[in-house]
């Protein structure tokens, strides 16, 4: 019997299923006034990773949730991706996850419930690898398989860290190379190696732990994980939550060789597009910049992409210390700065 392969069950992938920003922010318009919530630290006001409320003995609940389609074929690794890219919210904000609830769809009369059970599993062991219990959850039988997790953390107020709160002069720093998405294309589309394969599982599946060290260092002024939206649209949420403009180093960019084999072969996700129309009028491109390459990546939707760190320069090194620590050597060198607001909200130089 042949392998059922998931990603052929949905239209989307992973993040890259995430709606347009351009939508998304028609969406969210309300002309509804609402009480005020005084220990409601960050909601809807703000495009951050997961919403705040002040516990009142200085410490902070952290609320999220996420949940996508599946972004590769095997059910295992589905889950544990889903779980990891859900609880990946919680380190952005600086925080440490506590608990997790499964969020299930499954199209029953096309799908096995034992593919089901091995989407669960995988979901078990990354949060076992988190620390925290899968709690329990809820499932609906859905036209296509959907997973993700509503997960709740804790952080200590002098330590959380927002989106929209960097400061002109800051580095910026990125935690895991950018091209997971076309990897993930290339294997819906059946061409993606076997190789390239166990090195997209391997990156998908590793939890952003970095994020709850990170928090407790007063130098870092913002952070975010980069998902659906790609490396410009997320850092397009910071710098304009700021008050700023960005200028990055294409060649400091960390990118996963493998991608530009699907490159080539023009292989990209849907929501690249999508992204890129939804902010292109906010970015420019220096020359010298491979513009080809550079559409391709920089838009790309991420799952379980990495943080995106804004650190005052003279933290660099405090920064830069505790990644090393962690295993993150590769992604200590800072790939642009943040300054005042200018023309463009993102310039991308060689």
């Amino acid at each position: 019997m042949e392998p059922i392969k998931l990603m052929q069950f949905s239209h989307g992938a992973g993040c890259g299923c995430k709606i347009a920003p351009a939508v998304l922010d028609k969406i969210l318009q309300s002309q509804t006034q609402y009480a005020d919530h005084p220990n409601l630290l960050v909601g809807n006001a703000s495009k951050d990773d997961a919403a705040v409320y002040d516990l009142g003995n200085g410490n902070a609940l952290i609320s999220t949730t996420d949940f996508f389609t599946p972004i590769v074929d095997d059910a295992f690794a589905f889950g544990r991706i889903a779980g990891a890219n859900a609880i990946s919210d919680v380190y952005a904000m600086g925080g440490k996850p506590l608990l997790a609830i499964a969020i299930l769809g499954w199209p029953v009369n096309k799908l096995p419930e034992e593919l089901a059970q091995q989407v669960l599993e995988g979901a078990r062991e990354v949060c076992a690898e988190a620390g925290i219990p899968l709690a329990g959850g809820h499932s609906i039988d859905t036209p296509e398989p959907i997973f993700g997790l509503s997960v709740n953390g804790l952080v200590a107020i002098e330590h959380l860290k927002q989106n929209n709160t960097a400061k002109e002069g800051d580095v910026l720093l990125l935690t895991k190379p950018l091209g997971v998405g076309i990897l993930s294309t290339a294997q819906k589309r059946g061409a993606l190696k076997e190789e390239h394969l166990a090195l997209m599982l391997k990156q998908l599946g590793t939890l952003n732990k970095a994020g709850e060290a990170l928090g407790k260092i007063k130098g870092v002024h913002a952070m975010t994980d980069v998902t659906g939206f790609g490396l410009l649209g997320h850092l397009i949420e910071m710098a304009e939550g700021s008050g700023l403009s960005a200028t990055l180093s294409y060649q400091k960019i960390p990118i996963l060789e493998a991608t530009k084999e699907y490159i080539a072969q023009r292989i990209s996700p849907d929501a690249t597009f999508r992204n890129w129309n939804g902010y292109s009028s906010k970015v420019a491109f220096g020359t010298g910049v491979n513009v080809m390459e550079a559409f391709t990546v920089l838009p790309d939707p991420q799952t379980n992409g990495g943080l995106l760190i804004a650190v005052a320069a003279e933290a660099l090194g405090e920064v830069q210390k505790v990644l090393s620590e962690l295993g993150l050597r590769d992604f200590i060198e800072p790939i642009g700065v943040l300054s005042g607001v200018g023309e463009k909200v993102v310039i991308v130089n060689p």
